[in-house]
C-alpha cells in the first residue's frame, strides 16, 4: 500500500506492546487517533499474530 507511509504506521502503533494480535493493533491505532486509512489497512491484514513492529511493517507493505 503505497499511500501509507512507514511514519504513519509508527505513529499509529506508538506504545504497542508485542507480541500482539491484529485486534490489538487496530485498537491501538484508534486510540492514537490514526487516520482511517491506517486503521483499515491494519484491520485487513491476513496475519493475526505479530512478534514485533518489523513484522507489522512487513505485513503492511508487502501485501
Amino acid at each position: 500500500m503505497a499511500e501509507l507511509s512507514p511514519t504513519d504506521l509508527q505513529k499509529a502503533l506508538k506504545g504497542m506492546d508485542y507480541p500482539t494480535d491484529k485486534r490489538h493493533l487496530v485498537e491501538r491505532a484508534r486510540s492514537n487517533h490514526a487516520d482511517e486509512k491506517v486503521v483499515s489497512t491494519l484491520d485487513g491484514l491476513k496475519e493475526d499474530r505479530f512478534d514485533g513492529p518489523n513484522e507489522v511493517q512487513k505485513a503492511v507493505f508487502n501485501q
